[in-house]
């Protein structure tokens, strides 16, 4: 057996596969023979059929897989030794014509080759935001938790700031939805216009245009479907069941208790203190992935290499259960193409700066969320013994080695590019944050 490979060019080269009589022959042989063993034909006993006639039904069936095995075979001893990188797998080029009538075969396919390319994560500036909970948040917040922890005040009529609890109704769109709204929730001036001054028992007409800020709340308190909230335009019932207000809790211990437990925070300062701690622990997790979306959309726009496209569109037509028409594979290839050249991106940076998920760290990684798990439930201090069964357990579930890995992945990667990449820091309110990172 011979095989050679011819460079087309840098990124297209021809492997050929020359296999003889005497690479598969004494296999071909064997195989035969155990059919001839256990073969059940009429007119002979068990074991003492023909070769010939063995050969004869069963012979070109036997040597074309025999023949393919030794082809793969070499082919991935081939591409292994020589450390190959290809993209897809190899092409057969002369499949159809092979001549099984001969005693030796010589089999061609096209290899795409993986191009060489330098990734410089320092090469453009890229903004990383640091999202501050600002004195307007802070004091929302503050409100909003007083509201939801002060005394709730029946009333007869209904004013601003109050909650309504009542019924929409619509026969055109059979609409019967009970639900509780705050004054506050209506963003269209008529609407809020009509239901100011009215009385519990009324019945409220309003348009549902324009009466949310967001059409997705039409979904959420009139109880149509989601396809249906969007750009919702009719005319509904509201019949006021119930008017509530809210007298604000007091800021004192009792209250602060409440929230975070015995004397954990003694003060407004304190609690707005507590109250920044955890938005920006949020925030932060935003921040990061808008800075890997952002770092990785740099790499993408200037790291300048190559692909075998033509190569790539005949392997994508090729490799599925249905083989593809030349320009179904074409527009495939186009969807994947960004994909694919971040792929190769992603995994020179992991190989050249060694971010690979080990076992071990994949273990880790495990037990301390299993241990973050278990203290949510009061369980502080878990014994080694039972966090290595349950981490045991979780890393025999093939589907959460994957979830946790491609967790610990994006985390290594972040991490790199957080110590590695050229950041500009930007602080801003989580307000404007939103309005400049999606807008």
């Amino acid at each position: 057996m011979n095989i050679t490979k011819k460079d087309i060019d840098k990124l297209n080269a021809v492997l050929t596969v020359e296999i003889s009589k005497d690479d598969y022959s004494s296999k071909v042989e064997k195989v035969l023979g155990d059919y001839r063993k256990n073969a059940n034909i009429p007119g002979f006993r068990k074991g003492q059929v023909p070769m010939g006639m063995v050969k004869k039904q069963y012979g070109k069936a036997v040597l074309v897989e025999e023949v393919n095995k030794i082809l793969q075979e070499a082919l991935h001893k081939f591409l292994t030794e020589e450390k190959l990188d290809i993209l897809g797998n190899p092409l057969p080029k002369n499949e159809a014509d092979i001549n099984w009538d001969a005693d030796d075969y010589s089999f061609e396919f096209e290899l795409g080759l993986s191009p060489e390319f330098t990734v410089d994560v320092k090469g453009k500036e890229v903004v990383q935001y640091k999202i501050v909970a600002d004195d307007e948040m802070l004091n929302n917040q503050v409100k909003t938790i007083r509201k939801q922890y002060g005394k709730l005040i029946s009333k007869k009529e209904v004013e601003k700031g109050d909650e309504i609890t009542g019924t929409f109704i619509s026969t055109e769109k059979e609409i019967e939805n009970k639900t509780t709204l705050t004054t506050d929730d209506i963003a269209g001036e008529k609407q809020l216009e009509s239901l100011i001054g009215a009385k519990v028992g009324d019945t409220v007409t309003l348009k549902t245009k324009g009466m949310f800020a967001d059409d997705h709340d039409n979904q959420k308190f009139l109880g149509v479907e989601h396809d249906e909230a969007h750009g919702l335009d009719i005319e509904v019932s509201f019949k006021i069941e119930e008017v509530n207000t809210r007298e604000m809790a007091e800021l004192n211990q009792e209250l602060y208790n409440k929230l975070f437990g015995e004397a954990v925070v003694t003060s407004e300062e304190e609690l707005k203190a507590k109250i920044k701690e955890d938005a920006e622990g949020q925030f932060a997790q935003q921040s990061d992935q808008k800075l890997l979306n952002d770092v990785v959309d740099s790499l993408l726009e200037n790291t300048k290499f190559d692909l075998p496209k033509e190569f790539l569109q005949r392997w994508i037509a090729m490799s599925g259960e249905k083989r593809l028409s030349e320009d179904d594979a074409k527009e495939e290839y186009e969807r994947s193409e960004k994909g694919l050249r971040y792929q190769l991106i992603e995994g020179k940076l992991r190989a050249e700066n060694k971010l690979q998920v080990t076992f071990d760290e994949l273990k880790d990684y495990s037990k301390n969320m299993i241990k973050a798990q278990m203290a949510q439930f009061g369980q502080m201090d878990p014994s080694e013994e039972e966090m290595e069964s349950i981490a045991a357990r979780i890393l025999s579930n093939k589907e959460e080695v994957q979830r946790l890995t491609e967790q610990m992945n994006s985390a290594k990667l972040l991490n790199f590019f957080k110590e590695n990449a050229k950041l500009k820091t930007k602080e801003v309110s989580y307000d404007k944050f939103i309005k400049e990172a999606y807008a």
